[in-house]
C-alpha cells in the first residue's frame, strides 16, 4: 500500500507550496497501522520536521513505495531543502514543469536525486573542496559532497549544508540545504520541453457547406457559422470515394496498392514494448484477443486509427471481473482505439479551441470526451479521467499511439426502465374501506359484540 499516512499530509494547489495542515493522524499512529516502517524512522519524522514541503512532493511522484522499500534496505541520508526555499527561490515556471502529469519521470528523478542510500554524518564529510567525495543517489546519478576550509561549510554540489543533522533516527539522517538539487537530465528536460500553449489556437470563420448527395461542395459555398460541426460523418473523410475504398498510398501501386496493415501494426506493438510501461496492452491486443489483427486489415483498407494506450500501472487496476466476462478485453480496447488520425498537438490545439471534444470510437457509439488541464489533454469523465502521459510515442501517418495514465471506461448507460420514473402504485383503499373490512372480520368472528352491522 506504501505510506499511507502521507496521503493525508496536504491540499496540494500547483507548486505555489502555500500549506495548510489538516488535523492530520499522527506519525506514530500512522506507522502502527501499516505495521510496517517503524514509528521512530525517518521518513516518519520527515512529517514533523521542516521540510515538509518535500514530503508532499513525495506523495504527488508516487514514491511512497519506493522509499518505504529503501528504508528496508538501507540506512539512508536525505538532504532536503527547506519549505522557505521551495515557496520563494525556486522558478515558478519549473514548477509548473515538474507538476505536468506528463513530467512525472522528471520529478521523480529530481526527488531521488535528494536521496542517498547510506548513511552519512557530518563527521564523515570531506574536510575540503579538494577532497570532495562522490555519492550515488537513489535516481543514480552521483553527488559531490565537500567542505570550505576557511568556514566550515559544508555543501552538495553548489547547494550549503544549512542544517546538519536536522533528524536523526536509527535507520537515517535528514540534512537541511540551502536549494532544490537538480540534475543534469531534469534541466535538459526542461530546457528542451516543447510547449503546447504557445500554439495558436485560431478560431475557424466558417466551413464549407457538403452538398450531403454528390458528397462535393455546394457553389457558391455559403458560410456557415463558426465552429459548425462537420456536415459530413468522420467516416466519409476517412477514404475517397465510397466510404469502404481504400485510401491511395504512396508508391508504384499507385492508387492499386493496399497499405500493409498487418507489417504497421506489428511495428507498433514492437514500439510499445521497446518504449517500456505498456507490455500489459501489447500483450492484450496480441495474446489475449485478435484486435492485432483486426487493426491490420482496417489499416490495410486505407483507414487511420489513434489508440490511447493505458501505461502497464493503469493496466494492474483492472479487476478479474472486468476481464474475465467474454468480450470484456475487446471492448475495454474498443473504448480506447480512435478512427482518426491525431497526434499530440492535434488533440491540444482541438480542446484549447473547442473546450471539450468528443472522438468517435470503435465501440461503437460510444465516444470519449477530451479537454484541456493542466498543461496537457485530459480524456474521459470526471469519476474516470485518463491524462496524456507518454505523447506520440508512435506515429507513422497511419497510426498513433498515446499513452494514457488510465483505463477508461464510457459512462454507464441508463436504460430505458432507468430513465423512467415509473412508481408502481399498489391499489390502497381507502381509509374507510380498510375499517369496513377490519369490522366484518371482527363480526365474523365473533369478537366484538358491539358491531351486528358494519355500515361505515
Amino acid at each position: 500500500m506504501g505510506l499511507l499516512f502521507f496521503l493525508n499530509l496536504f491540499l496540494l494547489s500547483g507548486f505555489g507550496f502555500s500549506l495548510a495542515l489538516q488535523e492530520t493522524p499522527s506519525a506514530a499512529a500512522a506507522a502502527n497501522h501499516l505495521g510496517q516502517i517503524n514509528s521512530n524512522s525517518v521518513l516518519v519524522a520527515l512529517l514533523d520536521s521542516h521540510y515538509t514541503e518535500l514530503a508532499e512532493l513525495v506523495e504527488k511522484a508516487l514514491l511512497l513505495q519506493t522509499l518505504e522499500e529503501s528504508v528496508g534496505k538501507h540506512n539512508i541520508t536525505i538532504f532536503a531543502p527547506k519549505n522557505e526555499a521551495l515557496e520563494r527561490n525556486v522558478d515558478p515556471e519549473f514548477k509548473r514543469f515538474l507538476l505536468e502529469p506528463g513530467n512525472l519521470k522528471s520529478l521523480q528523478t529530481l526527488l531521488l536525486y535528494h536521496i542517498v542510500p547510506t548513511r552519512i554524518e557530518p563527521h564523515s564529510w570531506p574536510n575540503s573542496t579538494s577532497d570532495s567525495a562522490l555519492h550515488s543517489t537513489l535516481s543514480n546519478h552521483r553527488v559531490q559532497l565537500s567542505s570550505e576550509v576557511s568556514s566550515g561549510a559544508k555543501f552538495i554540489g553548489t547547494a550549503r549544508v544549512i542544517n546538519p543533522n536536522a533528524v536523526i533516527r536509527s535507520d537515517g539522517v535528514i540534512h537541511g540545504v540551502e536549494q532544490l538539487l537538480i540534475p543534469r537530465s531534469v534541466q535538459q528536460d526542461f530546457n528542451n520541453r516543447r510547449s503546447l500553449r504557445s500554439i495558436s489556437a485560431v478560431k475557424p470563420e466558417g466551413a464549407p457547406e457538403v452538398d450531403t448527395r454528390t458528397h462535393r461542395l455546394k457553389k457558391p459555398a455559403p458560410p456557415v457559422k463558426p465552429g459548425s460541426p462537420p456536415v459530413l460523418p468522420i467516416y466519409d473523410a476517412m477514404a475517397p470515394g465510397t466510404p469502404l475504398a481504400p485510401a491511395p498510398a504512396p508508391g508504384p501501386g499507385g492508387p492499386h496498392h493496399h497499405f500493409n496493415g498487418m507489417r504497421q501494426v506489428k511495428d507498433f506493438i514492437q514500439t510499445l514494448v521497446q518504449y517500456g510501461g505498456y507490455n500489459e496492452m501489447a500483450d492484450i491486443l496480441v495474446n489475449l484477443t485478435s484486435l492485432a489483427t483486426e487493426m491490420g486489415r482496417l489499416v490495410s483498407e486505407g483507414y487511420v486509427l489513434t489508440v490511447l494506450a493505458p501505461n502497464d500501472e493503469a493496466m494492474a487496476k483492472l479487476t478479474t471481473d472486468q476481464l474475465s466476462e467474454p468480450g470484456a478485453p475487446e471492448q475495454i480496447i474498443y473504448y480506447h482505439i480512435i478512427p482518426e488520425y491525431q497526434t499530440e498537438e492535434s488533440m491540444y490545439n482541438s480542446v484549447r479551441r473547442f473546450g471539450k471534444v468528443s472522438y468517435d470510437t470503435l465501440r461503437l457509439p460510444q465516444k470519449v470526451m477530451a479537454q484541456e488541464a493542466d498543461g496537457s489533454v485530459k480524456f474521459g469523465h470526471a469519476d474516470g479521467s485518463a491524462y496524456l502521459f507518454d505523447p506520440d510515442i508512435y506515429t507513422d501517418g497511419r497510426i498513433s499511439v498515446q499513452g494514457i495514465d488510465e483505463v477508461l471506461f464510457p459512462p454507464e448507460e441508463k436504460t430505458k426502465e432507468e430513465k423512467k420514473t415509473i412508481k408502481v402504485a399498489t391499489a390502497r383503499p381507502r381509509r374507510g374501506k380498510l375499517l369496513e373490512l377490519a369490522c366484518r372480520m371482527l363480526v365474523a368472528m365473533g369478537q366484538d359484540s358491539r358491531f351486528t352491522t358494519c355500515n361505515i
